[in-house]
């Protein structure tokens, strides 16, 4: 089952929970209940619970946008550094370079094509990919540059080395839900006791009513799976992608 499938199906869920609910209600109270007017402190109790929830969830929702973010700022990072320390290379002698080439196109063909799948399932970074990048390190460390224009190069190439295995790690710690359970209690039982305030408003069943709350359920079931999928980075549909490294390294795309 997909996704989105699963999204319909609890949205659906929710309404027809609610309509269902508020149905039983109505033809289970009593005829002599005075449903007409609902007491000003409910009113005002209701209306606090849903400004209190409210902003939980949109600090929810940007908390996990700007992990996701974060996540898909360090690929870039990743891909960008290694993408110079290619560029760089060119003002060594054709085999150095060679060997360099061919440590970058080897470890970032992993990434895209074997270690994106193994962070999905294993929920970290592969060991081989860390023994892939060491070896790029290796490789161009062991080479003492010639002459002042290497010597930059050199200088600059070990930096971006670094810098891609500080996004690396980055990216290992990203890897699965970043919300702590605790939250996810509190934005649970936040949503029923929410909705469940609208059955102390006195909902009728009329189809105004019943449309609203409805609708209003769905929403809120919407918005806990938009920070449900949000919460994994790089495990969900809404995911951090391997673009940066298709878009510098064009032979990934072939």
């Amino acid at each position: 089952m997909s996704e989105w499938l699963a999204l319909a199906l609890a949205m659906a869920g929710a309404c027809l929970v609610v309509v269902v609910v508020v149905l039983v209600r109505h033809r289970k109270s009593d005829r002599n209940e005075d449903t007409s007017e609902t007491p000003d402190v409910i009113e005002y109790i209701t209306m606090m619970i849903g400004v209190v929830y409210a902003i939980v969830l949109g600090l929810a929702i940007a908390g996990v946008w700007e992990s996701r973010s974060a996540a898909q700022d360090d690929v870039q990072a990743e891909a960008q550094s290694l993408h110079e320390v290619s560029a760089r290379a060119e003002v060594f002698p054709a085999d150095y370079r060679g060997v360099v080439e061919k440590d970058v196109n080897n470890y970032v063909s992993f990434v895209v094509n074997t270690e994106w799948h193994y962070m999905r399932t294993h929920g970290e970074i592969s060991p081989e990919g860390t023994e892939l990048l060491a070896k790029l390190r290796t490789d161009v460390a062991e080479r003492a540059p010639q002459n002042d224009i290497e010597a930059q190069a050199y200088q600059a190439m070990m930096d971006k080395i670094a810098i891609a295995d500080e996004t690396r790690t980055s990216r290992g710690g990203n890897v699965g839900p970043t919300m702590p359970g605790v939250v996810w209690f509190g934005l649970v039982v936040g949503a029923v006791v929410t909705i469940g305030m609208l059955f102390a408003l006195q909902i009728g069943r009329s189809r105004r009513e019943l449309i609203l709350a409805g609708t209003f359920s769905a929403l809120i079931g919407f918005l806990l799976f938009l920070i449900w999928d949000f919460d994994d980075p790089f495990g969900r549909g809404v995911s951090v992608t391997t673009e940066p490294f298709l878009n510098l390294f064009p032979f990934l795309g072939s």
